[in-house]
């Protein structure tokens, strides 16, 4: 196993990586809507917010050597499910590939974000 870490995306703010790589596959860590620099939640409103989110699974991905369309699998949280249609929106402008995809609501995430996303994909080997 080998541990993902950029800082094109937000770091850890807990004890787990930003991703692993096992074999020819990366899993990625849930990505919240966080400004890689500066840690502060980019936006307010949902499209935003997937907008980010979406990005940082997209730089996990790249420092593990792979890339959005290589994802085969996606698990998609949102605070209010009134929101899946103008995430949706947003995720299919990142993960063009039709994935096979989750999305739950949930109670809440974390730094009281609207969603986060996170991402099986293929790696290539080297």
């Amino acid at each position: 196993m080998k541990k993902v870490s950029t800082t094109q995306a937000p770091a850890a703010i807990g004890p787990y990586s930003q991703g692993m790589v096992f074999g020819n596959l990366v899993f990625t860590s849930g990505q919240i809507p966080a400004d890689p620099a500066t840690g502060a939640i980019v936006g307010t409103a949902i499209a935003e917010q997937a907008e980010q989110s979406c990005k940082n699974v997209a730089a996990v991905l790249a420092a593990a050597g792979s890339s959005l369309d290589k994802v085969i699998k996606t698990t998609c949280f949102l605070a209010d499910m009134g929101d899946f249609p103008v995430f949706n929106g947003v995720y299919e402008k990142y993960f063009v590939g039709f994935p096979a995809r989750s999305c739950v609501a949930v109670k809440s995430l974390p730094k009281g974000v609207l969603c986060e996303v996170e991402a099986v994909a293929f790696v290539e080997d080297k």
